[in-house]
Protein backbone atom coordinates (compact mmCIF):
# COMPACT_ATOMS: atom_id res chain seq x y z
CA UNK A 1 0.00 0.00 0.00
CA UNK A 2 1.38 3.41 -0.92
CA UNK A 3 1.55 6.25 1.59
CA UNK A 4 -0.44 9.46 1.32
CA UNK A 5 2.78 11.31 0.43
CA UNK A 6 3.56 8.82 -2.37
CA UNK A 7 0.00 9.08 -3.67
CA UNK A 8 0.10 12.90 -3.76
CA UNK A 9 3.50 12.77 -5.44
CA UNK A 10 2.22 10.34 -8.12
CA UNK A 11 -0.78 12.56 -8.83
CA UNK A 12 1.52 15.52 -9.15
CA UNK A 13 3.74 13.64 -11.58
CA UNK A 14 0.75 12.77 -13.78
CA UNK A 15 -0.43 16.37 -13.69
CA UNK A 16 3.02 17.62 -14.64
CA UNK A 17 3.15 15.09 -17.49
CA UNK A 18 -0.20 16.20 -18.84
CA UNK A 19 0.87 19.83 -18.56
CA UNK A 20 4.11 19.08 -20.40
CA UNK A 21 2.22 17.48 -23.29
CA UNK A 22 -0.13 20.48 -23.45
CA UNK A 23 2.80 22.90 -23.58
CA UNK A 24 4.51 20.80 -26.26
CA UNK A 25 1.31 20.82 -28.32
CA UNK A 26 1.51 24.59 -28.72
CA UNK A 27 4.75 24.41 -30.74
CA UNK A 28 4.12 20.97 -32.29
CA UNK A 29 5.39 19.74 -34.71
CA UNK A 30 9.11 20.49 -34.56
CA UNK A 31 10.38 17.33 -36.27
CA UNK A 32 9.19 14.73 -38.83
CA UNK A 33 6.06 12.72 -38.03
CA UNK A 34 5.83 8.94 -38.51
CA UNK A 35 2.60 7.66 -40.05
CA UNK A 36 2.42 3.87 -39.71
CA UNK A 37 0.53 1.82 -42.29
CA UNK A 38 -0.47 -1.66 -41.18
CA UNK A 39 -0.41 -3.19 -44.64
CA UNK A 40 1.98 -3.81 -47.53
CA UNK A 41 2.62 -1.22 -50.26
CA UNK A 42 0.09 -1.27 -53.07
CA UNK A 43 -3.02 -1.86 -50.97
CA UNK A 44 -5.86 0.60 -50.43
CA UNK A 45 -4.56 1.90 -47.09
CA UNK A 46 -1.15 2.58 -48.58
CA UNK A 47 -2.61 4.32 -51.65
CA UNK A 48 -4.77 6.67 -49.58
CA UNK A 49 -1.97 7.46 -47.12
CA UNK A 50 0.48 8.33 -49.91
CA UNK A 51 -2.10 10.58 -51.56
CA UNK A 52 -2.68 12.59 -48.37
CA UNK A 53 0.79 12.72 -46.79
CA UNK A 54 2.51 15.38 -48.98
CA UNK A 55 -0.23 17.96 -48.45
CA UNK A 56 -0.47 17.16 -44.75
CA UNK A 57 3.28 17.76 -44.48
CA UNK A 58 2.90 21.09 -46.26
CA UNK A 59 0.16 22.23 -43.87
CA UNK A 60 2.01 21.07 -40.74
CA UNK A 61 5.41 22.30 -41.86
CA UNK A 62 7.10 18.97 -41.18
CA UNK A 63 7.79 15.84 -43.20
CA UNK A 64 5.36 12.93 -42.92
CA UNK A 65 7.40 9.72 -42.97
CA UNK A 66 5.31 6.75 -44.12
CA UNK A 67 6.25 3.36 -42.69
CA UNK A 68 4.65 0.11 -43.82
CA UNK A 69 4.39 -2.35 -40.92
CA UNK A 70 2.31 -5.18 -42.42
CA UNK A 71 1.02 -8.24 -40.66
CA UNK A 72 -1.78 -9.59 -38.48
CA UNK A 73 -4.51 -7.59 -40.22
CA UNK A 74 -2.85 -4.29 -39.42
CA UNK A 75 -2.58 -4.95 -35.68
CA UNK A 76 1.24 -4.85 -35.61
CA UNK A 77 1.24 -1.20 -36.66
CA UNK A 78 -1.71 -0.44 -34.42
CA UNK A 79 0.08 -1.89 -31.40
CA UNK A 80 3.21 0.17 -32.08
CA UNK A 81 1.11 3.33 -32.08
CA UNK A 82 -0.92 2.30 -29.03
CA UNK A 83 2.32 1.97 -27.06
CA UNK A 84 3.88 5.20 -28.38
CA UNK A 85 4.12 8.46 -26.45
CA UNK A 86 1.17 10.80 -27.10
CA UNK A 87 3.52 13.48 -28.46
CA UNK A 88 2.07 13.58 -31.98
CA UNK A 89 5.12 12.10 -33.67
CA UNK A 90 3.84 8.55 -34.07
CA UNK A 91 0.48 8.19 -35.79
CA UNK A 92 -1.54 5.39 -37.33
CA UNK A 93 -3.31 5.18 -40.64
CA UNK A 94 -6.34 3.82 -38.85
CA UNK A 95 -8.30 1.08 -40.54
CA UNK A 96 -11.48 -0.87 -39.96
CA UNK A 97 -9.43 -4.08 -39.84
CA UNK A 98 -7.07 -3.19 -37.00
CA UNK A 99 -9.34 -0.79 -35.14
CA UNK A 100 -12.77 -2.44 -35.36
CA UNK A 101 -12.65 -6.01 -36.69
CA UNK A 102 -9.46 -7.80 -35.60
CA UNK A 103 -9.96 -7.20 -31.85
CA UNK A 104 -12.94 -9.57 -31.99
CA UNK A 105 -11.22 -12.19 -34.15
CA UNK A 106 -7.83 -12.53 -32.51
CA UNK A 107 -6.01 -11.61 -29.33
CA UNK A 108 -4.57 -8.14 -29.81
CA UNK A 109 -2.19 -6.44 -27.34
CA UNK A 110 -4.23 -3.25 -27.10
CA UNK A 111 -7.72 -2.06 -26.25
CA UNK A 112 -9.34 -0.86 -29.48
CA UNK A 113 -11.87 1.31 -27.66
CA UNK A 114 -9.49 3.09 -25.29
CA UNK A 115 -5.84 2.91 -26.39
CA UNK A 116 -6.12 5.38 -29.27
CA UNK A 117 -6.97 9.01 -29.85
CA UNK A 118 -9.46 9.24 -32.75
CA UNK A 119 -8.32 12.20 -34.89
CA UNK A 120 -9.88 12.19 -38.35
CA UNK A 121 -12.26 9.95 -40.23
CA UNK A 122 -11.18 9.97 -43.88
CA UNK A 123 -13.91 7.88 -45.49
CA UNK A 124 -14.56 4.39 -46.73
CA UNK A 125 -13.98 2.43 -49.88
CA UNK A 126 -16.40 -0.28 -50.98
CA UNK A 127 -15.50 -3.94 -51.16
CA UNK A 128 -15.70 -5.38 -54.65
CA UNK A 129 -16.23 -9.04 -55.44
CA UNK A 130 -13.70 -9.78 -58.16
CA UNK A 131 -12.83 -13.07 -59.84
CA UNK A 132 -9.99 -14.33 -62.00
CA UNK A 133 -10.92 -14.59 -65.72
CA UNK A 134 -10.61 -18.38 -65.52
CA UNK A 135 -13.65 -18.47 -63.22
CA UNK A 136 -16.59 -19.33 -65.46
CA UNK A 137 -19.08 -16.88 -63.99
CA UNK A 138 -20.15 -13.49 -65.28
CA UNK A 139 -22.65 -12.78 -62.52
CA UNK A 140 -23.07 -13.38 -58.81
CA UNK A 141 -25.85 -15.89 -59.52
CA UNK A 142 -23.57 -17.84 -61.84
CA UNK A 143 -20.73 -17.71 -59.31
CA UNK A 144 -22.94 -19.05 -56.53
CA UNK A 145 -24.06 -21.90 -58.77
CA UNK A 146 -20.42 -22.68 -59.64
CA UNK A 147 -19.28 -22.65 -56.00
CA UNK A 148 -22.14 -24.93 -54.97
CA UNK A 149 -21.11 -27.39 -57.67
CA UNK A 150 -17.60 -27.52 -56.15
CA UNK A 151 -18.10 -27.34 -52.36
CA UNK A 152 -14.88 -26.52 -50.55
CA UNK A 153 -12.83 -26.14 -53.74
CA UNK A 154 -13.13 -22.43 -54.53
CA UNK A 155 -10.78 -20.01 -52.79
CA UNK A 156 -10.96 -16.35 -51.84
CA UNK A 157 -8.04 -14.17 -50.77
CA UNK A 158 -7.92 -11.50 -48.09
CA UNK A 159 -5.40 -9.13 -46.52
CA UNK A 160 -5.38 -11.25 -43.38
CA UNK A 161 -7.42 -13.13 -40.81
CA UNK A 162 -9.94 -10.73 -39.33
CA UNK A 163 -9.70 -8.29 -42.24
CA UNK A 164 -12.80 -6.83 -43.83
CA UNK A 165 -12.11 -8.98 -46.91
CA UNK A 166 -12.14 -12.05 -44.68
CA UNK A 167 -15.42 -10.98 -43.12
CA UNK A 168 -16.88 -10.13 -46.51
CA UNK A 169 -16.09 -13.60 -47.85
CA UNK A 170 -17.44 -15.29 -44.73
CA UNK A 171 -20.59 -13.16 -44.78
CA UNK A 172 -21.13 -13.82 -48.49
CA UNK A 173 -20.73 -17.55 -47.84
CA UNK A 174 -23.21 -17.44 -44.96
CA UNK A 175 -25.85 -15.48 -46.87
CA UNK A 176 -25.57 -17.59 -50.02
CA UNK A 177 -25.06 -20.93 -48.22
CA UNK A 178 -21.61 -21.65 -49.67
CA UNK A 179 -18.46 -23.53 -48.73
CA UNK A 180 -15.27 -21.68 -49.72
CA UNK A 181 -11.66 -21.72 -48.57
CA UNK A 182 -10.15 -18.55 -47.13
CA UNK A 183 -6.53 -17.73 -48.08
CA UNK A 184 -5.11 -14.92 -45.89
CA UNK A 185 -2.18 -12.68 -46.87
CA UNK A 186 -0.23 -9.91 -45.11
CA UNK A 187 -1.92 -7.26 -47.22
CA UNK A 188 -3.87 -6.59 -50.38
CA UNK A 189 -0.73 -6.20 -52.50
CA UNK A 190 0.31 -9.87 -52.46
CA UNK A 191 -3.30 -11.05 -52.43
CA UNK A 192 -3.92 -9.20 -55.70
CA UNK A 193 -0.69 -10.54 -57.23
CA UNK A 194 -1.85 -14.10 -56.59
CA UNK A 195 -5.37 -13.35 -57.82
CA UNK A 196 -3.96 -11.97 -61.08
CA UNK A 197 -1.83 -15.11 -61.40
CA UNK A 198 -4.86 -17.35 -60.83
CA UNK A 199 -3.48 -18.78 -57.58
CA UNK A 200 -6.80 -17.90 -55.91
CA UNK A 201 -10.21 -17.69 -57.53
CA UNK A 202 -11.64 -14.48 -56.08
CA UNK A 203 -11.30 -11.64 -53.63
CA UNK A 204 -13.62 -9.21 -51.84
CA UNK A 205 -11.01 -6.47 -51.85
CA UNK A 206 -11.42 -2.71 -51.71
CA UNK A 207 -11.53 -0.59 -54.83
CA UNK A 208 -8.07 1.10 -54.78
CA UNK A 209 -5.94 -2.00 -55.45
CA UNK A 210 -8.34 -3.66 -57.91
CA UNK A 211 -9.82 -0.80 -59.96
CA UNK A 212 -7.05 -0.60 -62.57
CA UNK A 213 -7.04 -4.37 -63.02
CA UNK A 214 -10.81 -4.37 -63.51
CA UNK A 215 -10.52 -1.68 -66.17
CA UNK A 216 -7.72 -3.61 -67.88
CA UNK A 217 -9.90 -6.76 -67.77
CA UNK A 218 -7.30 -8.71 -65.83
CA UNK A 219 -9.98 -9.52 -63.26
CA UNK A 220 -13.78 -9.32 -63.44
CA UNK A 221 -15.98 -7.41 -60.98
CA UNK A 222 -19.33 -8.98 -60.10
CA UNK A 223 -20.71 -6.86 -57.24
CA UNK A 224 -19.92 -3.85 -55.04
CA UNK A 225 -20.80 -3.08 -51.43
CA UNK A 226 -22.09 0.48 -51.81
CA UNK A 227 -25.81 1.23 -51.25
CA UNK A 228 -26.03 2.47 -54.86
CA UNK A 229 -23.91 1.97 -57.95
CA UNK A 230 -20.97 4.34 -58.30
CA UNK A 231 -19.66 6.13 -61.37
CA UNK A 232 -16.21 4.50 -61.32
CA UNK A 233 -17.81 1.05 -61.84
CA UNK A 234 -21.21 2.01 -63.16
CA UNK A 235 -21.74 -1.37 -64.82
CA UNK A 236 -21.17 -3.32 -61.58
CA UNK A 237 -24.34 -4.02 -59.55
CA UNK A 238 -24.55 -3.69 -55.78
CA UNK A 239 -24.79 -6.78 -53.59
CA UNK A 240 -28.31 -5.69 -52.73
CA UNK A 241 -29.26 -5.66 -56.42
CA UNK A 242 -28.15 -9.25 -56.88
CA UNK A 243 -30.03 -10.50 -53.83
CA UNK A 244 -27.21 -10.54 -51.23
CA UNK A 245 -28.93 -8.54 -48.50
CA UNK A 246 -27.33 -7.56 -45.20
CA UNK A 247 -23.85 -7.26 -46.73
CA UNK A 248 -22.67 -4.47 -44.40
CA UNK A 249 -18.88 -4.66 -44.76
CA UNK A 250 -16.60 -1.86 -45.97
CA UNK A 251 -13.05 -0.64 -45.36
CA UNK A 252 -12.75 2.76 -43.72
CA UNK A 253 -9.64 4.82 -43.20
CA UNK A 254 -8.68 7.35 -40.55
CA UNK A 255 -5.79 8.99 -38.75
CA UNK A 256 -5.34 7.99 -35.12
CA UNK A 257 -2.78 8.48 -32.40
CA UNK A 258 -1.93 7.02 -29.00
CA UNK A 259 -4.40 7.76 -26.22
CA UNK A 260 -3.84 10.98 -24.32
CA UNK A 261 -2.89 13.26 -27.21
CA UNK A 262 -3.55 16.93 -26.39
CA UNK A 263 -6.54 18.49 -28.10
CA UNK A 264 -4.38 21.14 -29.80
CA UNK A 265 -2.50 18.41 -31.68
CA UNK A 266 -5.74 16.69 -32.63
CA UNK A 267 -7.16 19.95 -34.01
CA UNK A 268 -4.01 20.65 -36.04
CA UNK A 269 -3.95 17.13 -37.50
CA UNK A 270 -7.65 17.15 -38.26
CA UNK A 271 -7.23 20.44 -40.13
CA UNK A 272 -4.20 19.10 -42.04
CA UNK A 273 -6.06 15.97 -43.19
CA UNK A 274 -9.15 17.92 -44.21
CA UNK A 275 -7.04 20.47 -46.10
CA UNK A 276 -5.39 17.62 -47.99
CA UNK A 277 -8.72 15.98 -48.77
CA UNK A 278 -10.12 19.26 -50.11
CA UNK A 279 -7.18 19.87 -52.43
CA UNK A 280 -8.63 19.46 -55.98
CA UNK A 281 -5.82 17.21 -57.23
CA UNK A 282 -5.85 14.99 -54.17
CA UNK A 283 -9.65 14.90 -54.17
CA UNK A 284 -9.57 13.71 -57.77
CA UNK A 285 -7.11 10.95 -56.82
CA UNK A 286 -9.27 9.81 -53.91
CA UNK A 287 -12.45 9.96 -55.99
CA UNK A 288 -10.79 7.87 -58.68
CA UNK A 289 -10.07 5.24 -56.04
CA UNK A 290 -13.73 5.14 -55.04
CA UNK A 291 -13.26 6.79 -51.63
CA UNK A 292 -16.66 7.65 -50.17
CA UNK A 293 -16.35 10.55 -47.73
CA UNK A 294 -18.87 12.07 -45.35
CA UNK A 295 -20.18 10.77 -42.06
CA UNK A 296 -17.96 11.64 -39.10
CA UNK A 297 -17.02 15.27 -39.71
CA UNK A 298 -15.26 16.05 -36.41
CA UNK A 299 -12.95 14.14 -34.05
CA UNK A 300 -15.83 13.75 -31.60
CA UNK A 301 -18.15 12.39 -34.30
CA UNK A 302 -15.38 10.01 -35.36
CA UNK A 303 -15.15 8.78 -31.77
CA UNK A 304 -18.88 8.05 -31.79
CA UNK A 305 -18.59 6.36 -35.21
CA UNK A 306 -15.77 4.15 -33.93
CA UNK A 307 -17.85 3.07 -30.94
CA UNK A 308 -20.71 2.08 -33.25
CA UNK A 309 -18.34 0.15 -35.53
CA UNK A 310 -16.95 -1.82 -32.61
CA UNK A 311 -20.46 -2.81 -31.61
CA UNK A 312 -21.35 -3.77 -35.19
CA UNK A 313 -18.31 -5.95 -35.81
CA UNK A 314 -18.53 -7.61 -32.41
CA UNK A 315 -21.99 -8.76 -33.48
CA UNK A 316 -20.94 -9.83 -37.00
CA UNK A 317 -17.85 -11.76 -35.85
CA UNK A 318 -19.85 -13.57 -33.17
CA UNK A 319 -22.59 -14.43 -35.66
CA UNK A 320 -20.10 -15.78 -38.18
CA UNK A 321 -18.05 -17.54 -35.48
CA UNK A 322 -14.78 -16.30 -36.97
CA UNK A 323 -11.60 -16.93 -34.97
CA UNK A 324 -7.91 -16.83 -35.81
CA UNK A 325 -6.16 -20.17 -36.12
Amino acid sequence: MISRRQFVRSIGTVAMGASAWDVAAQSWPTKPIRLLIGFSPGGGTDIVARALAPKMAEVLGQQIVLENKPGASGTIAADLVAKAAPDGYTLLMGHSNSNAVAPFVMKVPYQAASDFTPITYIGYVPNVLVVHPSVQANSVAALIKLIKSKPGEMTYASSGIGSSQHLAGALFSRIAGLQMNHVPYKGSGQAIVDLLAGQVHMNFDTMPPVLEHIRNKKIRALAISTPKRISQLAEVPTFEEVGITGFDVTNWYSVMGPKGMPNDMVVKLDRAVKTAMNDPKIRATLDAQGLQSGGAATPEEFKQFLSAELEKYARIVKDLNIRSD
